[in-house]
């Protein structure tokens, strides 16, 4: 298995949207890069800590590649909003992407030279290495599987466009 940390938005529909992937075995919302231990949602919430809202991904590199995995991970964000998506605004809801392997590196960052060049505007999601990673709060986990009429910031067909995306 293999693992990488993805920040695009209110980690809940990003979560939702990810675990609909073939060969995503499981997803774990928390909070990455930022400063201090063991943050809190409400810590989070006042953009202080710097942390993104973010949503740790094990796939299974034999079922899914990384590079299709980044692919439908900006499939599902706006790359060149800064520090919003969707009605969610502020530093916790940046786009970025965390790795844990510095060979993973070159894979992404020829996938955000096609969406630049797509787009033909120059992107701001992060690329960083994942400096640390906390787990959120229970009920933050699988937030819309326990609410299925909660708030979510993606439309509802991607959600079908991310089951169908790598069969």
């Amino acid at each position: 298995m293999k693992e990488i940390y993805l920040a695009g938005g209110c980690f809940w529909g990003t979560e939702h949207y990810l675990k609909q992937i073939r060969g995503v075995e499981s997803t774990e919302v928390g909070y990455a890069n930022g400063h201090g231990e063991n943050p809190t949602y409400e810590e989070v919430y006042t953009d202080v800590t710097g942390f993104a809202e973010c949503v740790k991904v094990v796939y299974d590199p034999d079922v899914l590649s990384l590079k299709k995995v980044v692919e439908l991970y900006f499939h599902s964000i706006d790359p060149i909003s800064l520090n919003q998506q969707g009605n969610d605004i502020g530093t916790r809801y940046r786009t970025g992407i965390y790795y844990t392997d510095e060979s993973d590196r070159a894979t992404i960052e020829s996938v955000y030279r096609a969406v630049e060049e797509e787009m033909g505007a120059t992107i701001v999601v992060e690329l960083e290495p994942l400096r640390n990673f906390y787990p959120a709060e229970e009920y933050h986990q699988d937030y819309l599987d326990k609410n299925p009429q909660g708030y979510c910031h993606l439309p509802l067909h991607l959600f079908e466009y991310a089951r169908k995306a790598n069969s």
